[in-house]
């Protein structure tokens, strides 16, 4: 290990940097990726020729082919020691890092998290240079390349202090959702299709854990108040999350639910042509922050001041899930459908 740390050479930033090659480590959920679009982008800008690798979790695969803009290709992370995102298969951890070092990387980014845990595997990469954060009294491959890791702010925010430490400007902090020819086929075949734009609120009760699941009565309550007014029902989640949508559905005869029933592309092209999004805080929240569709987050903890949508016009988060009541988000909800937002995404290929 010490060989390898040797071989990194101390001095100047990314700026004086002209890599051909870039591995990016960020093996986290969706959320998570999307808020990382504007690094990712202000990556490519810095350096349009240079091939960019992203080492992710199983699912990151599809996630790269989206976003070819930026991203060229993906290696499969096996997990870490210490990670909870995936169990790590320490049998392919020696082969994996020796697919790594056989590329020959120029530099390594590590854009996830503080680095307490990562900071060595990012090093055994082998790259000639390494970025990133660390923790006060960390170990940092690179003193020069790796900043102190932010412990406030948005997300966005917090992963372009990394891009601004490394001297390389920034592209902006907007999210992007880019949809496809093949996701608008794919949703012309959905039962979504007959939902006419802008006629639908799309409806997410569900979330990676339980406590930052909204009640479920709610979410119905809402469902009905926004029939009432004559908006069509669109319930999502996962095949997992079927649990969640059925009992709205059963209570809400204009309901459609599509649980088990879009994957990500067919997914963006109903929160695309819908009028509003009422989620929890989970990642398809930040899909629709990256299509401009207006949405409603129900918020727990903390969690506002580093994952809330930056526009505030178009999105609003209540906080304190647990007090948060059927009239609060209706009324957001409202005040969002009357604004009548102008759509900022062409919604057809």
């Amino acid at each position: 290990m010490a060989a390898l740390f040797a071989t990194m050479r101390p001095k100047g930033r990314a700026e004086d940097l002209h890599p051909t090659r870039v591995v990016i480590l960020r093996a986290l959920q969706l959320g998570d990726l999307l808020c990382a679009v504007p690094a990712f982008r202000a990556l490519r800008a810095a350096w349009p020729n240079a091939r960019l690798v992203l080492v992710g979790l199983p699912w990151a695969r599809d996630f790269v082919c989206r976003f070819r803009d930026y991203l060229d290709d993906f290696h499969e992370f096996p997990g870490y020691p210490g990670l909870p995102e995936r169990p790590p298969d320490v049998r392919q951890i020696p082969a994996f890092l020796q697919a790594i070092q056989n590329e020959q990387y120029d530099l390594a980014v590590q854009l996830h998290g503080s680095g307490s845990i990562v900071n060595e595997l990012v090093a055994l990469m082998g790259a000639k240079r390494a970025a990133g954060f660390y923790c006060s009294g960390d170990h940092r491959p690179d003193p020069d390349m790796f900043c102190p890791y932010p412990a406030q702010g948005l997300e966005v925010n917090r992963l372009l202090k990394l891009i601004e430490h490394m001297g390389l400007p920034p592209q902006g902090e907007h999210l992007e959702f880019p949809l496809s020819e093949v996701d608008f086929q794919a949703f012309a075949r959905s039962p979504a299709a007959r939902l006419c734009p802008g006629s639908y609120v799309c409806i997410h009760p569900g979330a990676s854990v339980a406590p930052r699941r909204w009640p479920v009565e709610r979410f119905t309550a809402v469902a009905l108040r926004l029939a009432e007014r004559g908006y069509g029902i669109a319930l999502t989640g996962t095949a997992a999350e079927v649990g969640l949508t059925r009992p709205i559905a059963a209570a809400v005869p204009q309901a459609i639910d599509l649980s088990g029933r879009t994957d990500l592309g067919t997914l963006g092209v109903l929160l695309a042509r819908s009028a509003l999004l009422i989620c929890n805080d989970t990642g398809v929240s930040h899909v629709a922050a990256g299509l401009r569709t207006p949405s409603v987050v129900i918020s727990t903890g903390d969690n506002p001041a580093r994952w809330a949508p930056a526009d505030h016009g178009r999105h609003r988060v209540l906080a304190d899930a647990a007090d948060v009541s059927a009239d609060d988000v209706f009324g957001a909800a409202t005040a969002l459908l009357n604004a009548k937002l102008a759509p900022c995404l062409q919604v057809a290929p």
